[in-house]
């Protein structure tokens, strides 16, 4: 298993549970948060983790609902998802942070950056959702998948060793193999994909209100939100500009240096 991960693991007692989470490096705070996929955690965030941590304190979360930590026994609702991160930020003691979120996690943080600017430093998102209101298809019919797919998946990444395949396989087998890991994701899946639901937190109104100053990175062959999104996204954030990559939706798995530069630019600077 990755050493750095190992070693940075910790757990953090909050309103639902125990949550997960990962602490790395010194810098100013900035707080990972994942996209929606099942076998999705703090641990999505394997290839940026350790250069991210180079020049800021990386802290990558699972959401509730995600990764080893306990689930909500209640429905799930964005308005719980993005609490969360508030309440995240409180037990550890963060006033405010630098925020980085993925395709659902970028979706979380546009919100939370519109709900509580004060608790933003600056604003990364990437691939976010959120602009489109249409449900996605592949969201309506869902299986867990093999271990064999999982490593397939993964083996597939443009530059990943073998064993960094398999390591990173085992953390997203841990995750799924959870106690209620099924059923908390259907749950998440039910409201999530929702077209009212998604009409009700759509961010096209929210976006000219954040005020963090925000980088949108993109892939330009985004098959799940497509680069028009995400020049949208950009022109609709006041202090934002869009950077894109040559890659698909999954940013920061198919990019990770290219993103991980980046950040460390932006954030920097």
């Amino acid at each position: 298993m990755s050493e750095i991960l190992d070693r940075s693991e910790r757990f953090v007692q909050l309103s639902h549970g125990r949550t997960r989470y990962f602490d790395v490096g010194t810098g100013a705070p900035t707080i990972l948060l994942h996209g929606v996929g099942f076998t999705a955690g703090a641990t999505s965030w394997y290839r940026n983790i350790e250069q991210l941590s180079a020049g800021l304190r990386v802290i990558a979360v699972d959401f509730v609902g995600w990764g080893v930590g306990d689930r909500l026994e209640q429905g799930y609702s964005f308005a719980y998802l993005v609490d969360f991160v508030r309440e995240f930020q409180d037990a550890l003691g963060i006033d405010s942070s630098n925020i980085v979120g993925h395709s659902m996690g970028g979706w979380i943080a546009s919100l939370f950056a519109y709900e509580s600017p004060q608790r933003v430093d600056r604003l990364a998102l990437t691939a976010s959702g959120g602009t489109a209101t249409r449900t996605l298809a592949q969201m309506t019919e869902f299986e867990p998948p093999a271990k064999e797919d999982i490593y397939a998946r993964i083996a597939a990444l443009p530059g990943i060793s073998e064993s960094e395949a398999r390591d990173w396989t085992e953390y997203d087998w841990t995750n799924i193999q959870t106690p209620g890991a099924l059923e908390s994701y259907r749950k998440i899946l039910a409201n999530m994909n929702v077209a009212e639901t998604r009409s009700r937190y759509n961010t096209l109104r929210r976006l000219p209100r954040i005020s963090a100053p925000t980088l949108v990175a993109w892939g330009t062959h985004d098959e799940v939100n497509d680069l028009s999104l995400g020049q949208k996204t950009a022109e609709l954030i006041p202090d934002s500009r869009l950077v894109t990559f040559e890659c698909g939706h999954m940013v920061p798995h198919e990019a990770p240096s290219e993103l991980n530069e980046a950040l460390l630019d932006f954030f920097l600077a």
